[in-house]
């Protein structure tokens, strides 16, 4: 029997977890160790990618949960059942063609063909550079590497992957989680990750928003400019008692879910949210 028994929607929720979640990544290079989130409401313990799929969830959909190792995402999926939720999750790996290729296959199988594709795979690739190497002279060739298969090349394969079967269908959203560097090139301070091929991101959003929209497929860019609130980054000293300097990320839930159900006349290609607007500014 296929995971997605009920036949409900799909949502796949590529980048489900976070880098900043309590044992996340960027949590252990900035703080040297795990850090505590049981104090924390639910909806922001796995950043951007968890929220969203916790809103699919309860909106109905049959949430997949993609990340490059299944214990990741293992709390969040627990989590999404307890809420009465269903999902499944679906090891994926941008870098690896092979790898993004069987996981849509395993979606296609298990659970259907999605309804609607969250692209938020991120990276920190750079962040661990010392300060006397921020110039880009000092960047290793397989940084930028990374950066590519993330922003440009895995969503293009990715893409390949679901927007068939959206076109044949007639409807359908491939949105993306970007930040501010798809807007504009900045020097890259230390603690920072190399953003900017983030840019082709955006191009790519507005490619197929161009190609896809006349097929009932709505395709848009999110930029999230600035910190989102997740165990990791609420615990940084810049950030103590000062939520209101972070974003929610159960707020950029609600945008994505508004993105993916508003009326089709009105369709924007780029959303932006910041933590000092009171709705996002289109």
């Amino acid at each position: 029997m296929k995971s997605n028994a009920k036949d409900k929607p799909v949502c796949v929720v590529v980048g489900a977890t976070s880098k900043w979640q309590a044992e996340g990544r960027n949590t252990l290079l900035a703080h040297g160790h795990a850090v505590e989130d049981s104090h924390l409401p639910v909806g922001v313990r796995w950043g951007v990618g968890g929220a969203i799929a916790q809103k699919f969830a309860q909106e109905g959909f049959f949430t997949v949960l993609t990340t490059r190792q299944e214990a990741n995402a293992a709390r969040l999926a627990a989590a999404i059942r307890e809420q009465g939720g269903d999902c499944m999750i679906v090891e994926l790996d941008l870098v690896s063609q092979d790898s993004i290729a069987s996981a849509f296959a395993t979606v296609r199988r298990e659970a259907g063909d999605p309804e609607v594709l969250i692209y938020n795979a991120g990276y920190l690739e750079g962040r661990d550079l010392p300060p006397d190497k921020e110039l880009l002279e000092h960047v290793p060739v397989e940084m930028l590497d990374t950066g590519l298969h993330i922003s440009a090349r895995g969503p293009f394969l990715v893409a390949k992957e679901v927007l068939p079967a959206m076109r044949k269908n007639g409807r359908g959203s491939f949105l993306f989680s970007n930040n501010s560097s798809s807007l504009r090139g900045k020097k890259r301070y230390t603690g920072q990750s190399l953003y900017y091929p983030r840019v082709m991101m955006r191009t790519l959003a507005q490619v197929l928003t161009e190609e896809y929209s006349e097929h009932g497929v709505h395709v848009a860019n999110v930029v999230i400019d600035g910190s989102i609130d997740s165990p990791g980054s609420r615990a940084l000293p810049r950030n103590q008692n000062r939520t209101d300097l972070i974003i929610n990320p159960v707020k950029i839930a609600e945008a994505f879910w508004y993105l993916h159900t508003q009326d089709r006349s009105c369709w924007t290609h780029e959303l932006q949210l910041t933590p000092f607007a009171s709705k996002p500014s289109y």
